[in-house]
């Protein structure tokens, strides 16, 4: 069982291939125990994909007495990545919420760790008041109602409507989406706490790494609105417009063409 005792906890971590080292990180769920299937299709072929779990899930240990944030997450990445001799080069692919604002501050940390980033499904201020409303909800119904609510809305949220209407019952259920956070409210709360409190805009000057910015134009949560002011503010980043793609990559085709945009974009950097 990999573990790492490192930034006052015990971390669970997964690597998957070998070559140049690519540390993929989700949002408030888990790559790992069998769910790195779900990585873009080829990067495990073709690199060192790393994956963890944060703290609060499963193996990886917490100190509540530590205030949650995106830094302390991000420090955690980064003494993992120094634990595994990673101390230059390493490609950050950021998704689906958490994972891109710890890659923002990760790169902006300490950008000779960095190779690349790559957001999507991100935002580097939370004080928009409409998605402070939606991240703040998605917490009131996990405690007031239970994880199967918060488990429906947030699916419901965070798929396209085809998808959605074609994959309701093989999506909701304990081995379904964020089955991570079941049984785990804490570890959920800290998390929207370190997410409500993300604010590097102001920063992202500083970021020297070549960045890919995905702005995925039917996600309702973190769409255009919340990343096109994250590609601004980097030097040089690259923006992506997916005019039919969601919060959540879904479905054969898009699946594809998310591995596509990743694997030429890891080739190129």
């Amino acid at each position: 069982m990999p573990l790492a005792n490192l930034h006052n906890h015990q971390m669970y971590y997964e690597t998957h291939g070998e070559g140049v080292p690519v540390l993929v990180q989700g949002g408030w769920g888990s790559f790992c125990h069998g769910a790195h299937h779900h990585l873009p299709r080829g990067i495990a072929d073709n690199y060192q994909a790393i994956i963890i779990d944060y703290r609060g899930l499963y193996e990886s240990t917490d100190d509540i007495n530590i205030p949650s944030s995106i830094d302390m997450y991000a420090e955690d990445a980064i003494q993992l990545l120094e634990h595994l001799g990673h101390t230059s080069g390493t490609h950050l692919i950021g998704l689906v919420g958490m994972g891109a604002c710890i890659s923002q501050t990760m790169a902006i940390k300490r950008p000779d760790l960095v190779r690349s980033m790559t957001n999507m499904g991100a935002w580097s201020d939370a004080t928009d008041p409409l998605f402070r409303e939606q991240m703040q909800l998605f917490l009131d119904v996990h405690q007031k109602i239970g994880w199967e609510a918060f488990q429906r809305f947030v699916c419901m949220m965070s798929f396209r409507p085809d998808y959605y209407n074609k994959n309701q019952k093989k999506l909701l259920g304990e081995n379904g989406p964020w089955r991570e956070l079941n049984g785990r409210l804490q570890a959920h709360e800290r998390f929207i706490n370190a997410c409500l409190n993300h604010n590097v805009t102001s920063q992202l000057a500083s970021v020297s790494c070549p960045s890919l910015i995905i702005h995925s134009h039917m996600d309702t949560v973190t769409g255009p609105r919340m990343t096109k002011p994250i590609e601004h503010g980097i030097p040089n980043a690259v923006g992506l417009d997916l005019q039919e793609f969601a919060h959540v990559v879904a479905g054969k085709e898009q699946k594809i063409e998310f591995c596509e945009i990743i694997l030429d974009w890891l080739k190129k950097n």
